[in-house]
């Protein structure tokens, strides 16, 4: 996640012009983050095709998938704040509906998109495993380019990866279990080492070393986008005497599974009466998922077959989520959560 972010949302200026005018730092972060939305996707589009083309330079790398994702994870933690989590308890409605709609729209279309398209049970697995991982590491960059609300977005982003060493696994049993069979137990202590340890080592490092933590903060996106990358090369590798007979149908799943993920999310926000703004951020913390997290997963326990949707995902979401970043910043924020506060919870109330 970007430090960007978090700083758009700092600042109260009516309009961008005047945001950066009154913050010039604001506005050198926004263009580093659009830099870094439009390459990143190029880079994981070089990636697979570097992994599909010389799977024996890639494929002999895949026991190091899982350090990899530990460095992208330990990247996420460095980026985190006190204030970040503080919002959760502020806004506990906004961010209850955000986990919900995350771990419920998104595994619940991953099943029935693998039932509807007859998906073989490797590629249905491994498509419903991408939909039970916690949220990307990008939605809160795509949150900040759509003028969405980037506090709910770490928020939602931050609780999801911290509660996925127990939901992820659970769900993926549930939904997957008729498919092939979850050892949900190697699963849920896979997850501890791979994200929740990484994030807690990135979240200590950033309250006891703030002054070198501060000065590699502008390198983390790219960082994690280069190991994102590479862990792409490696799944697609794994798999790529079977992509040319799979590719297309792995698309096709994903597409309607990121589609449904960014609708169904704004829908969630409209649905609780959050704002635009929240709206935005809840399509991005729904639709996009953690692809490596999946990939990781999907290749220790199942087969590098059942990792390809998982790099599909993590192609596709970064040029999707861009797309509908860039269209949702062109759309003047609407203000229709018209409700008197009586009829809502008092912590909905506090958010519409």
């Amino acid at each position: 996640m970007l430090e960007a972010t978090k700083t758009h949302e700092n600042t109260t200026a009516g309009s961008e012009a005047d945001a950066a005018r009154l913050n010039p730092a604001l506005a050198a972060e926004a263009k580093i983050a659009r830099i870094a939305v439009t390459v990143f996707p190029l880079l994981v589009v070089a990636a697979g095709i570097a992994g599909f083309l010389v799977p024996g330079a890639f494929k002999p790398m895949g026991p190091s998938v899982p350090y990899l994702l530990g460095i992208i994870m330990f990247c996420m933690g460095l980026t985190l704040t006190p204030p970040d989590f503080a919002s959760v308890v502020k806004r506990p409605w906004a961010v209850v509906l955000g986990i919900v709609a995350h771990y419920v729209i998104m595994p619940g279309a991953g099943w029935l998109i693998a039932v509807a398209l007859n998906l073989p049970p490797e590629l249905a697995v491994g498509l419903i495993l991408v939909g039970c991982a916690p949220s990307g590491t990008a939605s809160n960059v795509m949150a900040f380019l759509a003028k969405g609300d980037v506090a709910l977005s770490v928020a939602v982003a931050s609780v999801s990866t911290l509660i996925a060493p127990i939901v992820t696994p659970l769900l993926v049993l549930f939904l997957a279990g008729s498919f092939l069979q979850i050892d949900a137990g190697a699963m849920v202590l896979d997850i501890v080492k791979t994200v929740l340890l990484p994030v807690i080592a990135g979240l200590l490092a950033r309250l006891f070393l703030k002054k070198l933590v501060a000065k590699v903060l502008p390198a983390l996106p790219w960082a994690s986008a280069v190991v994102i990358s590479l862990i792409v090369a490696i799944v697609v590798a794994g798999s790529a005497s079977k992509i040319v007979a799979a590719g297309g149908i792995v698309f096709l799943a994903v597409v309607l599974h990121n589609g449904f993920g960014l609708g169904l999310g704004y829908l969630a926000g409209k649905l609780g009466r959050l704002d635009d703004k929240a709206r935005r951020a809840l399509a991005f913390e729904v639709g996009m998922q953690n692809s490596g997290l999946a990939a990781t997963l999907a290749t220790a326990h199942f087969s590098p077959l059942a990792a390809l949707p998982s790099a599909v995902f993590s192609l596709w979401h970064n040029i999707s989520g861009a797309i509908v970043a860039a269209w949702l910043a062109r759309r003047p924020l609407r203000d229709d959560t018209a409700v008197p506060p009586a009829a809502l919870p008092a912590t909905a109330a506090q958010d519409a």
